[in-house]
Order: C-alpha cells, then structure tokens, then sequence
C-alpha cells in the first residue's frame, strides 16, 4: 500500500497532468492469453461455472483500471474455445483435447456478451501456425488435423506446425477464420509474433521438400515470406467479404528490421531476431497494401535498452504506419525483472512517450495477470490518473466508410 501511495504522489508531482487530452479515442487494451493456461482459465479449473466467474473478476478489474478493449486468445494451438467444426476443444479450458465444457457452454459467445456488456471491444486472438505446443505432453484428440492431414506439418524442437508453404493449409486456417467471422460478433481478429518459428540456434526449419516443390526459383526467404504473405491477404479478403465491420490486427515482434540489414527503412536497434529476416513476416507490405486494419508492434523493452530501445523503436513504428492505426504493446510483466524494470516511472513514461509521439493511437499490456498484484503501483497509476476518463477506441474510417 505504501508503495502505491508513494508512486501516485511521484507521479502527481514529476508527471503532467493528461487528463484532458484523454478525451479523445484511444486504444486500451489487454492481452488475455489462454495458452498453457497463462491468464485464463487458471490451470486445473476446468469447471465452466468457475470458469465464468473468473473471466468476469478480469473483465471488472480491467474495466475499474479503464479498460476498452480485451485481445483474447481463442485457438492457442489449433484447438478451440468454442464449439468448432473443424478443430477440437482446447486443452486449456477443459484438460483435456477433445473434451466439451462441463457444464456445457460457449466459452467465446459468453467472453464476447461479457465484454460488451462493459462497453470494451472483443478481439479473437488467434496463432495461424502452431498446431502442437509440445509433441511430448500435449493432449491430441483423435479428430485434430495433425492426425487427419499428418503430411500438412513439420516438427521443429518441440512443437509442431503447419507448413506455411501449403496452399491446402493457407485454405484451411482461413476457413477457420472465416467460421468464427461470421458466427460472432468479434470487433477483430488479431495474429501475434508467431508465424515462421523463432529460429532454434543449430537447427534450420525443416521445410526443404516444399521449397523444392514449390519455391518457384525465389530464394528461400523470399519464399518464405511470399507464402506469410498469401495468407495474411486471403485472410484479409475472407475477413472483409463475411463482415466488413471486423477489424484485421497483427501484433508483431518489435523490430522489423535492424538496420544493419536493410540502411534505409531498418531501425536503429541491434535485434537478434527480427521479423523480416527471421519470422518472414513483411509487416510494412501488409500496412502499404491495407490487407491490415492496425498493428501492434511488442515494445517491450525499457528506454535506453542497449539493443532495441523503447524510444528508438517507438519513433520507428510512428513513422511506418501507413495510415493505419498502430497501439504500442507494453510489457508490464517485466514489473521488477530489472533495474528498469523496478523503476516505478518506467511504465508512466512509456505511457506519457506514445501519447506524445504522432501516428500512435493507443497501447496493450501483456498479459492479464501481471495487473493482479498492482506491480509497482501501476493499476493504480491507470485508474486514478492516465485512465481516469473513458473514452471510446479510435475509429477505424477506412472501414467504416466502406459500408
């Protein structure tokens, strides 16, 4: 308690007072993920009335910090938390791949009505790729893909997934897709970091055979991206054909591109991994082509990181968004892993920086459960200061002037 006093009377003092450009629509929101039962449900409750009632308390605790918006994870890894007809239930909502909700319900219809209830848009976050977590513990369930097209996926260190070069696959994540666009009313639907595999040191993703077949006389990282490329714009126009008023969001690794690499549109940052050259994900083509409605690049780092710094890669994306909206992913998790990190105007800076910095709309914090404890007094921050005011999510008008 003390602590939160201590940092709401800091913050008064050292901090502008922002209240009134709040005001204007801003993106807030929170990302819910249900993988490896990271946020919800919590493991081993795999009872639906506990279930709901659990969702509910997160949903209130946002809504209380000033909360607009919930990025839910709805298909961790080719399963789902909803009635599907193509892939099984999750089993990180029941135990068990294949199992139903006990007592039966739909966990993404009553996520959906929740949330909306509170006046927060809904966002069905999906992984296009992973299709087993870890081939060792996983539960599979007789109907999951891998074991009706085995030959759609590669095993690379301990998970398995789809081979993006497949068109049969690019066809079948999109129907996924698809069916959930047109049974729910979901705001967007939202991809993250995950498409090609963040790289094994020693080991190559072993796609070979399909390159051969299929790389077309491109070079293998071309194609790659050629084939995350296909997807993202079939996604796209099935998203757009089945409802016009949901939104197509990705949320990227934080560097596109360092540059070292690429002198002229790479960022200032020393990044090992970086989307373009490693995950195969060419973001600024999917934002020039408009086959995405926003982008939320992962800043999870602190000012003056010595190889992606907060400020460096935040005037980055400012200056890469091509018209369309951009929301600064957080990483409040990091409360106290560091130095920085214990620094209690760390995240309030980072806040005041992207409300300061043109072409930024807004911001998500991963992940839920960090908010639980008011880390370094910052739920408190967001209630009582930065999040006073409500305000509405920005309008997406390239979407709504098409309807």
């Amino acid at each position: 308690m003390k602590l939160a006093v201590y940092s709401l009377l800091l913050l008064h003092f050292l901090l502008p007072d922002r209240s009134l450009a709040q005001a204007k629509p801003e993106f807030r929101g929170v990302w819910i993920a249900t993988v490896d039962n990271i946020d919800w449900p919590s493991k081993g409750n795999y009872n639906s009335d506990s279930q709901k009632v659990e969702f509910i308390r997160i949903l209130d605790m946002h809504q209380r910090n000033g909360m607009n918006a919930m990025i839910v994870q709805i298909r961790p890894v080719t399963d789902a938390f909803y009635p599907s007809p193509y892939e099984p239930w999750s089993e990180f909502l029941t135990g068990k791949q294949g199992r139903p909700p006990m007592p039966y319900y739909d966990p993404l219809e009553f996520m959906i009505s929740e949330t909306h209830k509170r006046g927060m848009e809904f966002h069905a976050w999906m992984n296009p790729y992973r299709a087993v977590f870890n081939v060792n513990t996983s539960s599979i369930a007789p109907n999951h893909i891998t074991r009706i097209h085995p030959e759609w996926f590669l095993t690379y260190g301990d998970r398995r997934y789809f081979d993006p070069g497949n068109k049969e696959v690019q066809q079948y994540v999109t129907n996924v897709v698809k069916d959930v666009v047109s049974r729910y009313p979901v705001d967007a639907i939202h991809f993250d970091d995950y498409f090609y595999p963040y790289r094994i040191p020693g080991k190559e993703f072993p796609d070979n055979a399909s390159y051969k077949q299929l790389g077309n006389g491109m070079s293998k990282e071309d194609w790659r991206r050629s084939n995350v490329d296909s997807i993202i714009r079939m996604l796209s126009t099935a998203i757009r054909e089945t409802n016009p008023r949901c939104q197509f969001g990705i949320s990227p690794f934080g560097v596109w591109r360092n540059e070292d690499k690429d002198p002229i549109n790479g960022s200032k940052t020393k990044g090992a991994q970086t989307n373009y050259d490693d995950l195969y994900a060419d973001i600024l083509l999917w934002l020039r082509n408009g086959w995405i409605d926003y982008v939320a690049p992962q800043l999870y780092w602190e000012f003056g990181h010595r190889v992606a710094p907060y400020e460096v890669l935040l005037d980055w994306w400012s200056k890469h968004t091509y018209g369309k909206n951009c929301y600064i992913g957080l990483g409040i998790y990091r409360a106290g892993s560091n130095s920085a990190w214990k620094d209690i105007t760390q995240l309030p800076r980072q806040i005041e920086a992207l409300r300061n910095t043109p072409n930024i709309q807004g911001m998500i914090f991963f992940s839920s459960k960090s908010f639980n404890n008011n880390p370094n007094g910052w739920s408190d921050s967001l209630r009582l200061q930065y999040f006073k005011e409500p305000v509405k999510t920005p309008e997406v008008n390239w979407i709504k002037s098409s309807n």
